[in-house]
């Protein structure tokens, strides 16, 4: 009798114990999934011309490969996964490609990165809701084809009113001259923002090749235009919104744009 009753007793004991490795298991692989997908969620857009010249100079350009480069160094150290657009989709001409920056070469030795940047996605293919933040790469070719891309200028108006970060360095910020808000208002009005400067394109003597000048059109929508001397590091910070002012702040705009990810991580938890 006690036999039987010590061997009822282990099976239930084993029955129970098979219970609960399989909820144990099932937490886990929810856990998993949740994790998964709070990972594949956590992505930023960068945008990058699709023009390779500056006006009938017969000089060539696109992209800076730093203002892409230097971001992505301080977002992609940080856990972030990042995909590109351009205007016309498909491989973006660089320019300044400086492979005696160590970060210059870090990004464009990465095979996955590499790849990316030479296969942009269209604006048609991206859908906003995957992205956290969207940075515009400047380059003097994003003063031909970004001020008037209404398509990208959606996905930004999206993602900041998703409570996102807007970020642009040097002429990216011709990207975000004419993105109006939901309200109507330019999303520039009444915010602190810089750019390449009227001086800047003085000096390397483009003032009058470029279609605009940027400095004048951001202030003509009402941004409240900051800026330091010409070729020096310049980065502000508004409601979201993230600026610099030529190259040499493309590694602080990835870090203003990371404390401003950081913001909005610590308070939705």
């Amino acid at each position: 009798m006690l036999n039987t009753i010590t061997i009822k007793t282990l099976l239930i004991l084993s029955l129970f114990t098979l219970l609960l490795i399989g909820c144990n298991n099932k937490n886990n692989t929810e856990k998993s999934t949740v994790k998964t997908e709070t990972k594949a969620l956590k992505k930023i857009l960068f945008v990058v011309t699709s023009h390779s010249e500056k006006g009938n100079t017969g000089e060539k350009t696109g992209y800076y490969l730093g203002e892409v480069s230097h971001p992505w160094d301080v977002l992609h150290t940080a856990g972030y996964e990042i995909d590109f657009v351009s205007p016309q989709g498909g491989k973006a001409p660089v320019d300044a490609f400086n492979m005696n920056d160590s970060i210059n070469k870090k990004f464009w030795d990465n095979d996955v990165y590499r790849s990316k940047i030479e296969n942009t996605k269209k604006p048609s293919e991206v859908n906003p809701e995957d992205y956290v933040a969207i940075h515009y790469a400047g380059g003097h070719g994003a003063m031909w084809d970004f001020a008037d891309n209404t398509e990208i200028a959606e996905i930004a108006k999206q993602i900041y009113e998703n409570n996102g970060v807007v970020s642009a360095v040097c002429h990216g910020p011709a990207g975000i001259v004419n993105i109006k808000l939901s309200n109507g208002l330019y999303l520039v009005d009444g915010k602190k923002v810089n750019a390449f400067t009227n001086e800047e394109e003085v000096k390397v003597k483009l003032e009058n090749v470029v279609p605009f000048l940027l400095e004048d059109q951001l202030i003509a929508h009402g941004a409240i235009f900051e800026k330091s001397a010409p070729f020096t590091e310049h980065v502000v910070t508004d409601q979201r919104l993230v600026t610099g002012q030529n190259p040499q702040s493309a590694h602080s705009v990835g870090k203003a744009t990371l404390k401003e990810l950081q913001k909005l991580n610590k308070s939705t938890k």
